[in-house]
């Protein structure tokens, strides 16, 4: 008699996902906001089995892409075992309700997957406190979009009568941690506030880096403060808290410079409300050092993104200076790159933060801005 296997099989597959992108023509970055989206999941241990493109005019109100190409992406998912569709734009509630409806299949958008990104990346807990905030942001609008069981009535303790939803209900409980939450984060940004107006008052200059995620501005920070305990990884969002190190010239005087949480196409509104107490530390900032990577594929795109979301946090006046980063990888390209730069007018300086190729001439320039902020080089004093 042959032996039986003995106890159940546990064990669950993992997700694999279609990418689905529609292009409605108002742009031709649909296939590399697809690229990138492929990378996220990546980020999250996800494999994309099918990348799936649409051309329409508008989004199809009721799902998006249209009840047409979702039950494609059903036959397929049904072929390929995929059992995730991720949508890459912002999907409304009763969109994603729809979608899972006639895929079978489970929905997120491309925020969902940036937040969860943001999660897993999130150590502190002031970056966990900002995370949290954006997902119950996220959150509130979507609740409609669980079906029947949010519309149950019932009445009982800590409820208000048996007239009360059951969404009524959860959107309370999350209101009222939105209120403390955002009550806790107020202080944050107090305390950064104080420390900012101490840096002024004592003349310091204070740089920030910003830039795509993944450019290279932890590696930049690290090389230039010689702090090799500052994380450094070749994976999206893997800064979200400010970093801010001294920085010395060499011939006497030193700045402050600021690392902060990286941008990327399509940052959920969400999360820069939730990282605006983090993100002030640009805003405020005497100058900006732009970090690009001269061998992504886009780097003038990404750099559009950059200033975008600066013009969003009002910081698109501040100085800026436009490093040219990663050089060791595009040596030959960046040629091109810095007089299409130089064309709109922008500061240039390049550089490989792995090896300091380029610093001497970089800490330069920021000194020359320095000049230019006051007649005397300002010392820093015992400030943080």
């Amino acid at each position: 008699m042959s032996r039986q296997k003995r106890g159940i099989d546990l064990s669950i597959k993992p997700k694999k996902a279609i990418v689905c992108g529609v292009d409605f023509g108002a742009a031709d970055d649909t296939e590399v906001s697809l690229d990138e989206l492929v990378m996220l999941l990546e980020n999250l241990n996800i494999p994309t089995v099918a990348r799936v493109t649409q051309k329409r005019n508008t989004p199809d109100p009721s799902t998006f892409i249209g009840s047409g190409k979702a039950e494609e992406i059903k036959d397929f998912a049904l072929k390929s075992e995929a059992t995730l569709l991720v949508i890459d734009d912002f999907l409304n509630p009763t969109q994603k309700s729809n979608l899972q409806k006639l895929t079978a299949m489970t929905v997120w958008d491309r925020s969902f997957v940036i937040m969860k990104i943001f999660e897993s990346r999130a150590h502190t807990s002031e970056a966990k406190l900002q995370v949290e905030l954006a997902q119950y942001r996220y959150e509130i609008p979507s609740l409609k979009g669980l079906g029947h069981q949010m519309s149950r009535t019932g009445g009982g303790i800590g409820t208000r009568g048996p007239g009360e939803t059951e969404f009524e209900r959860h959107r309370r409980k999350i209101e009222r941690r939105i209120k403390s939450i955002t009550l806790r984060l107020d202080e944050v940004k107090k305390r950064r506030r104080d420390r900012r107006d101490r840096r002024k008052k004592n003349r310091v200059f204070t740089v920030a880096l910003v830039g795509y995620t993944n450019s290279g501005k932890s590696t930049l920070l690290r090389s230039l403060s010689k702090d090799f305990g500052i994380l450094v990884a070749n994976q999206l969002f893997s800064t979200l808290d400010t970093v801010v190190r001294k920085i010395s010239f060499r011939e006497g005087g030193s700045f402050l410079l600021s690392d902060t949480v990286g941008f990327i196409r399509k940052l959920p509104p969400e999360l820069v409300a939730a990282f605006r107490a983090t993100l002030e530390e640009v805003s405020s900032a005497n100058l900006l050092l732009l970090v690009i990577d001269s061998s992504d594929k886009d780097p003038i795109g990404h750099m559009e993104i950059v200033l975008k979301t600066l013009i969003e946090l009002e910081a698109e006046d501040l100085p800026r200076i436009v490093v040219l980063n990663k050089i060791d990888k595009a040596r030959s390209e960046t040629d091109f790159i810095a007089m299409e730069l130089r064309a709109m007018d922008e500061e240039i300086v390049r550089v490989c933060a792995l090896t300091g190729e380029g610093f001497e001439e970089l800490l330069a320039t920021i000194e020359k801005h320095t000049f230019k902020n006051s007649q005397d080089k300002p010392a820093i004093s015992n400030v943080e």
